[in-house]
């Protein structure tokens, strides 16, 4: 699918909810820069590694000056249980069940598991720039060590 953006592109400015049931969109963090990192499903066991890595380092994102947004299609509600549950620290926000953001990336993409077919989110990390434009993508991540990475790209950008 090469209609889907990609680095040099903007970031598509679609609105999310966040838990406190506001929304955010990746304009409002133009002039510094953001990861976003879209995963599955809450409380699942890589969902619940990725997103307590990418907490376990929220500060050093932030002395890098780098915003962090956590990003599936589960409800507000369920984002606030998963957040108290594990702790979590960097923000998490809900992606519309039908075209939102996932779906403008190309992200909410048909996946098959046990011989059927069904719709849900490859896990994808964006590290956008100051700018607003995509500096560069992970896809189909691999949990264990991303965080790192991803926070070892920021630095460098």
């Amino acid at each position: 699918m090469s209609n889907r953006p990609d680095v040099g592109d903007t970031i598509p400015d679609i609105a999310l909810e966040t838990p406190d049931g506001g929304s955010v969109k990746p304009s409002d963090f133009r002039g510094r820069k953001l990861v976003l990192f879209f995963y599955p499903k809450d409380d699942t066991p890589g969902c619940t590694i990725e997103n307590k890595d990418f907490s376990a380092l929220a500060g050093e994102f932030e002395r890098a000056g780098v915003a962090l947004l956590g990003v599936s299609k589960d409800p507000p509600k369920k984002h606030q249980k998963f957040a108290a549950k594990h702790g979590l620290t960097a923000p998490l926000a809900s992606d519309a069940e039908d075209s939102g953001l996932a779906d403008a990336l190309g992200v909410w993409a048909e996946k098959s598991m046990y011989g059927r077919t069904y719709m849900g989110m490859e896990r994808t990390t964006y590290l956008v720039d100051a700018a607003g434009k995509i500096a560069r993508v992970w896809r189909k991540v691999k949990v264990r060590g991303h965080a790192e990475e991803v926070l070892a790209a920021a630095k460098a950008l």
